[in-house]
């Protein structure tokens, strides 16, 4: 997933999935917790990359199944788009990302955030710099 596309929610808490998601996105789809740098936002995973991370947190011994790793499914939600393609996010996952009306969908290679678009456009603003751009860009092995 890739591409950053503005988003609003309306008075039901829905929001449209960009057009160009829509494909990745097909069916339903998962969307919980997220960070990016530090910051509070939303990731959204498909339905194929939610069963892997359900497996990964089974395969894991019951000591290390504490409270931050069952955070991310205790406060998920399943999402089936409608007809005209929106999707309802639950109030608890909108207070934590801090996302009232105006919002960020960023694609993040095989996943993809919601962010507030105040927040998301303070953080760009932040950190699009050639610096970190080069180190991003060293972190993928380009």
């Amino acid at each position: 997933m890739i591409g950053k596309y503005p988003a609003k929610l309306d008075d039901k808490n829905r929001m449209f999935l960009p057009s160009r998601l829509r494909e990745e996105l097909t069916g339903r789809f998962f969307v919980t917790l997220g960070v990016n740098c530090g910051c509070r936002c939303l990731t959204m995973y498909t339905e194929a990359d939610w069963r892997t991370l359900e497996e990964h947190y089974n395969a894991l011994p019951l000591s290390q199944r504490g409270e931050a790793t069952s955070l991310i499914f205790m406060n998920a939600a399943e999402c089936v788009p409608d007809r005209q393609f929106r999707f309802t996010l639950p109030a608890y996952l909108l207070s934590y990302a801090g996302i009232r009306k105006d919002a960020v969908i960023v694609g993040r290679a095989g996943q993809a955030e919601i962010w507030d678009e105040a927040e998301f456009n303070a953080f760009e603003q932040e950190n699009l710099t050639p610096e970190k751009l080069l180190a991003s860009l060293e972190a993928i092995r380009l």
